[in-house]
């Protein structure tokens, strides 16, 4: 892992939330990996409800990027979409367990950004303690930019959050009967 970025006097760590209906949470965290990355950033990316068997094409993307500079490090810490869990006491410890890794990471100052995708839904499941994550995120030391993203944000984090952008949907191809498309949703 490299070492931390040099930040200009002005620079604060910020924690960014990307949360509501819309479509697009996820893609726009996505896109300040990117920009973080070019920029020597160490990235982690954690997501909260996807599998490991789920490849999705943000997550090869950074893979290629990582062989070119920085790694972006880019974990699964999920069992998939709680409609499709066989056991949800099992998704709800993974979840428990992957607030647990992320929760080091901080401590350590691993990262210079952090995005724990759908961590919204471990926390309004009541699987994982909002006020716990609170206090860590409001609290964590150094220079860490973290970017929570999912539906349905508990207030205390959206107070929290130095960013919040809320998604709403207006328009989506579902809704005439499209499915989901590699390229476009994945």
């Amino acid at each position: 892992m490299s070492e931390p970025v040099h930040h200009a006097r002005r620079d604060r760590p910020l924690l960014l939330v990307n949360t509501g209906d819309g479509k697009g949470k996820s893609t726009a965290a996505f896109g300040v990996v990117l920009r973080s990355w070019a920029r020597g950033y160490r990235v982690g990316v954690y997501q909260f409800l996807k599998s490991g068997k789920w490849k999705i094409g943000e997550q090869a993307a950074a893979s290629v990027l990582g062989a070119a500079g920085p790694a972006i490090v880019w974990e699964a810490m999920g069992d998939g979409w709680t409609w499709t869990s066989r056991d949800l006491d099992e998704s709800a410890d993974l979840a428990r367990e992957g607030w647990a890794e992320v929760r080091r990471h901080i401590e350590a100052q691993t990262y210079d950004l952090l995005v724990l995708d759908e961590f919204t839904y471990p926390l309004s499941f009541g699987w994982v303690d909002t006020a716990e994550v609170v206090e860590v995120l409001v609290n964590r030391p150094g220079f860490q930019h973290v970017i929570v993203t999912g539906r349905d944000a508990p207030a205390a984090l959206i107070d929290a959050a130095d960013l919040v952008t809320e998604m709403r949907p207006i328009k989506h191809p579902f809704e005439r009967g499209i499915k989901a498309q590699r390229g476009i949703e994945w």
